[in-house]
């Protein structure tokens, strides 16, 4: 199932996975399927299922380095992160100051902008402002700050069932959260880019059908098409590559993470915008970070394997 490497000192790898965030599930499989390629590569491993417990499983399991495969809070916001640096326990992918900064998607413009990299305007918004008034020109997108994998993301148009301004019974993700980041709407394509360690690994379009790349279409087989190499102009590739890289490094971020855009493909590089980086991005068997190491001759095992000698 995986390819295999040699490995010159095993190690005793934690796993972490689950937790209580709205993408446990996905956190599971990402887990499931890193230990299992840890463990064919030789190495010991123990699965922890993230609970409140989780510091006491991990003094008690007294793990060479920590693989963290958990998505969305706690795990994703610099949480754990100052957890394990606290307990003193090596761990892969982004440290705390930085997953603080990259969950917070207002955090994330205020760090990268100012360097020249493209993101959507807009603004946050509290739910009663929702309900008296559209805070931006229809069409506009709504999301939460510090959610991944799309989770409680609506586009609010002119034809959305919501009202006008949104009335306070519509579904949406003004019933879950206080405040929403308002963006205008982007028209176009969805592109991403994984990097790994120093290098942007390519470029995919992601084609969902039914229109919108949401959390089912992510992580459901069958709902989106992913198309890599992305058949688009090599200057948008290569922009894509280039600033899903200069923000890796400003941002900080160590192993794997994904950059992911939006194209207005009338506009040419103009129409290039970062959403946000993911600084743990998916090990499923739909992800898009394995799947484009995959296309460049790196198979899962490998891909792991580089993710944990970073972090040591």
């Amino acid at each position: 199932m995986y390819g295999r490497r040699p490995v010159v000192s095993p190690l005793h790898i934690a796993v972490l996975m689950g937790g209580w965030s709205a993408e446990r599930d996905v956190s599971l499989m990402s887990g499931n399927g890193v230990a299992d390629a840890l463990e064919s590569l030789g190495h010991r491993v123990t699965r922890i299922d993230m609970d409140r417990g989780v510091a006491a499983k991990l003094a008690e399991a007294k793990p060479d380095v920590v693989f963290n495969a958990l998505h969305g809070t706690p795990g994703e916001d610099g949480s754990v992160q100052g957890m394990l640096d606290l307990m003193g326990i090596r761990y892969t992918h982004s440290g705390m100051v930085t997953s603080v900064i990259a969950i917070d998607k207002q955090l994330t413009k205020q760090a990268l902008v100012p360097h020249g990299i493209p993101m959507p305007g807009g603004r946050m918004v509290s739910r009663e402002e929702l309900y008296r008034q559209d805070p931006l020109p229809r069409p506009y997108v709504l999301k939460p700050v510090n959610e991944g994998s799309s989770v409680g993301v609506a586009i609010v148009t002119a034809e959305s069932n919501v009202g006008n301004p949104i009335h306070p019974d519509a579904r949406g993700p003004w019933q879950e959260f206080e405040e929403l980041l308002a963006e205008p709407f982007i028209r176009g394509r969805e592109l991403t880019t994984a990097v790994l360690g120093d290098q942007a690994l390519g470029v995919t379009e992601l084609k969902p059908k039914n229109g919108f790349y949401d959390y089912d279409a992510k992580y459901t087989d069958g709902l989106t098409e992913h198309v890599f190499p992305a058949q688009i102009p090599d200057d948008v590739a290569e922009a894509c590559k280039r600033i899903a890289l200069d923000a890796h490094r400003l941002l900080g971020c160590k192993g794997a993470s994904r950059a992911d855009f939006r194209w207005d493909d009338t506009q040419g590089v103009d129409g290039l915008f970062l959403l946000e980086v993911n600084t743990q991005p998916g090990m499923t068997p739909l992800s898009l970070v394995p799947e484009q190491a995959r296309h460049l001759g790196i198979d899962y095992a490998s891909l792991v394997q580089r993710i944990v000698e970073e972090a040591l």
